[in-house]
């Protein structure tokens, strides 16, 4: 009896690509944009055309997407995270130096692609890049048997993509502006705050932490209006009445505190809208600290948050709240109010609830 190393395979494919080369190559060619921070890409979208027009090209069915990219300290960016998080695709990160180079990017590649074809788990390879350190990955595919079908971008002039890489793929495809265009929009600028005011401020702060990994209060606490400390009667939410009528001690505000808790703890009350509102507030600082303004510049212009970064606000929210938050809608609008309260008032702009 055969081995299935004999067997013929069913023709499947995977997709490959360099996100580096696709935003550069389309940014130039359909905005005239050298750096990322120009433009914005409709990535969900524009990942579903791809695999719809492989679809309609390839035999076979698509085994997943492997984007490869890269991010500073392999910290992935919103638009990252929300990639990630797409079904049959698999993000792939590798480092973004001080340069703006890619590094460790074209050795995941090769290695992906390799061992799928080692292992015959596709039959096919769309790759879509234009670096001739992609042709290793190229040519050890072919020697276990794969296709690969070499997309790129229409360049503004010449050619983008290296010449060996063409010569050795199986096939060339060149993606037209008219499909790209849909998916890639320049990007609004926003003000620069004017020397001496408080975004200016908060803008060389920012500038600060960048040079130093550990913020100082300073820094931390840069334009945030003071804290104002509650009178304990108002953080008493509950309609527990103080025997007798008597005066308001700490022990009687005590026994009034752990009634509240009892009665949230039954369901009966939610989280405090004020203390809401203070967690989105500290947990966008945190992000804007520690993930970069510029990532949580592409949050802009809000208040909707995706899905997937929305998750993570709520996780971090219940960690500093020490409960859950998902039988209160309510908290969970403040929440949000809280964190684009921050945002907005990091980059100088007008507050806006949240829906």
């Amino acid at each position: 009896m055969a081995t299935s190393e004999f067997v013929p395979q069913p023709a499947r494919y995977a997709i490959f690509v360099d996100a580096g080369y696709l935003y550069a190559a389309s940014g130039a060619l359909l905005l005239g944009c050298g750096s990322r921070r120009e433009y914005r890409v409709a990535a969900e979208q524009l990942i579903k055309a791809l695999t719809s027009h492989a679809d309609d090209q390839l035999l076979g069915e698509l085994l997943r997407v492997y984007w490869f990219d890269a991010a500073p300290k392999k910290q992935p960016t919103v638009d990252q995270r929300v990639i990630a998080n797409l079904p049959l695709v698999k993000l792939r990160l590798g480092n973004l130096n001080a340069q703006g180079q890619q590094k460790g990017v074209d050795a995941q590649l090769r290695a992906d692609l390799e061992a799928l074809a080692r292992h015959r788990a596709i039959t096919d390879a769309v790759l879509l890049a234009g670096d001739e350190d992609m042709l290793p990955a190229v040519e050890a595919a072919q020697r276990y048997g794969v296709r690969v079908h070499l997309w790129g971008v229409e360049p503004t002039h010449g050619s983008n993509q290296a010449e060996w890489l063409v010569w050795e793929s199986d096939r060339v495809e060149v993606l037209s502006a008219d499909f790209l265009r849909p998916y890639f929009t320049k990007a609004k600028v926003l003000p620069v705050p004017a020397p001496g005011t408080a975004a200016a401020v908060r803008d060389a702060a920012a500038a600060a932490h960048r040079a130093s990994p550990v913020p100082s209060p300073s820094q931390v606490f840069a334009g945030r209006p003071p804290a104002v400390k509650p009178a304990p009667a108002a953080a008493v939410r509950t309609a527990v009445p103080v025997p007798g009528g008597a005066p308001v001690t700490p022990a009687t505000v005590a026994a009034s505190m752990n009634a509240a808790s009892a009665a949230q703890s039954d369901g009966r009350l939610g989280p405090d809208r004020d203390h809401m509102l203070e967690i989105g507030e500290h947990v966008a600082q945190k992000w804007i600290f520690e993930r970069g303004r510029d990532n949580i510049r592409d949050l802009l212009p809000g208040p909707i948050l995706p899905p997937v970064i929305d998750k993570e606000l709520l996780i971090e929210a219940e960690k500093e709240l020490g409960g859950s938050l998902r039988p209160y809608q309510e908290a969970r609008t403040w929440l949000r109010d809280g964190f684009w309260e921050r945002v907005y008032r990091e980059f100088g702009i007008g507050f806006g609830k949240s829906d």
